[in-house]
Parts: structure tokens; sequence; C-alpha cells
């Protein structure tokens, strides 16, 4: 399949963005993912599900017989579309809006989904918080501890409430980042949490696996997602993707076989994993 490539039209947005705003609108997988019931039956609750690499899970788990509580935080239009996606799959789809840097509400989240969907057999911690700075004088206190809060203490709230409820077989499954390894300097506060989550990844699958359950964790590359237009500045948005060796950014739905993989109960051996998708940049 053919994507689009950079130079990508000047653009900006506000935070969080908007999907239909960006130019080219990213393919999440809406005409191409055909699924074969790989996850038929499960119950996920996935984070940040409203749009770009969560929109991409929501359709695959969805096509592959999965129920899904959507968290978000108030990009309302965008969770909608994912809502009428993944319901005109035949499954159910829960919204929950608001920002998981709160603990209660992480707890909230994990006991609405056991009590909307009967349980909870994945958790998928993928919403991110990050922003672009040159200069680490121009990172607030403020800034550092949200983006903190959003990317790694969220992940501790949500699998701490969510594993007493999770059975044998079932799967966590973390948004980790090409940051993890390869910090980009301008992004230090999000490639420092992401940091964080593949350690927090390694450690929880040892700490989990006498329960029989997986954690593993995804590392994405540049992929061209209403956070990019909306965080980084333009002459970035741009080139995006330019300096990976496929010369382009990944589009959601190419990550989309990575999270059923990793959720799928087959993969039984798989925990303490990081699979990169990062267009041939390797991860060593």
């Amino acid at each position: 399949m053919s994507y689009p490539t950079p130079p990508f039209p000047s653009q900006d947005q506000p935070i969080p963005g908007k999907t239909k705003a960006m130019n080219p609108v990213p393919d999440h997988g809406e005409k191409s993912y055909k699924g074969s019931g790989r996850l038929q039956g499960r119950k996920a609750l996935l984070t940040g599900g409203d749009s770009g690499i969560g929109r991409a899970i929501a359709i695959a788990y969805a096509r592959e017989g999965a129920d899904l509580l959507i968290s978000y935080l108030n990009e309302e239009e965008d969770a909608q579309e994912t809502k009428r996606l993944v319901e005109d799959a035949g499954r159910k789809a829960v919204l929950v809006p608001g920002s998981i840097e709160n603990a209660d509400h992480c707890r909230e989240l994990v006991e609405t989904a056991v009590k909307e969907l009967g349980g909870i057999d994945i958790l998928v911690n993928n919403a991110a918080h990050q922003y672009s700075f040159k200069d680490i004088g121009d990172i607030s206190d403020e800034e550092w501890e949200l983006t903190f809060r959003v990317n790694i203490h969220a992940m501790f709230y949500l699998t701490k409430a969510a594993v007493p409820h999770m059975k044998p077989g079932s799967a966590i499954i973390n948004t980790a980042s090409v940051n993890s390894d390869m910090p980009n300097p301008l992004l230090l506060a999000y490639a420092t949490t992401k940091g964080a989550i593949q350690n927090f990844t390694a450690g929880l699958a040892q700490m989990l696996a006498e329960k029989g359950i997986r954690a593993n964790a995804v590392a994405p590359g540049p992929i061209w997602t209403p956070l990019i237009p909306s965080t980084l500045p333009d002459e970035w948005v741009q080139k995006f993707g330019q300096e990976t060796p496929m010369k382009r950014p990944g589009q959601p739905a190419e990550l989309a076989t990575a999270y059923v993989m990793l959720a799928d109960p087959l993969s039984s051996y798989v925990s303490g994993a990081t699979v990169a998708v990062t267009g041939g940049k390797p991860i060593l």
C-alpha cells in the first residue's frame, strides 16, 4: 500500500488536535483492516482511543471480536467516530472522557469497564502527552509534572486497578516509543517518560508472570496522528518521518497488527517484549 511522504502542507492545531483537520488525513485501517476472530469475546480497556494509534487499535480489536471501553481526554467528535466504527463491526463501545492524570479517574475507568463490559482481558495504556522545547529552561515544572502524570503515573494507576480483575491469559500492552531508546532532546520530558514505560513494562512482565498475565510494549517511530501538528513546530511537521529509512511517517493502521498480536491469547509466551514499529529505524 502506498502512503503519503513529506513534505506535508503547513498546518497547526491546538492540543490535542483533531483528525479531520489533518492534511493528509491519517489512515486508521477503516477500509483495510479485516478481522479473523483472534480476540473473539475479549474485553479491552483502551486509553487515548479516540484518534491516532488508539483509533487504529479500536478498529482492529473490534473487527477481531473484542468489546471496548475507550478512554479519551475531551475530543468528543473523534471519540464518537471511533465509537461508530467499533459498533459498525458489531461490537460494544463505551466512551469515557476525562484526564487519566487523575488516579481516581483511572480507578473509575477500570470499574466502569468491569461493569459495562463484564471484565477486563486486555489493558492498552496508549494515551500520552508531549510538547517540544528547545531549552530545558523553557520547560515549566507544571509541564514536566503533567507529562509524567499522563504518560507514566496513569499507567501505574490503571495497571494496579486492572490486575485484580484480569484472569490468566490476559494481556497488558503499553505504548512506548522509539524515544525510549533514542531520545529526541526537543522532546525531553516525553522521551524520559517513554524510557520509564519500557522499564515499567519489563519489570511488570516478570512480576505478573505467575498470575498468567502478560505485559509487553509497542515502540512506534514517527506516526501521523493529531498529536503531531498540535505539539510540534510547523517546520518539523512538514518533513515529519523523512529521517526514517522508509522516508515517511507511519500511518496508525500500520501499528494495529502489533497490538493485535500482543493481545492474542496464542501469543502466550510473548511477555516483557518491545515490538518496534519504526519504518526501518532499528532499536537495539
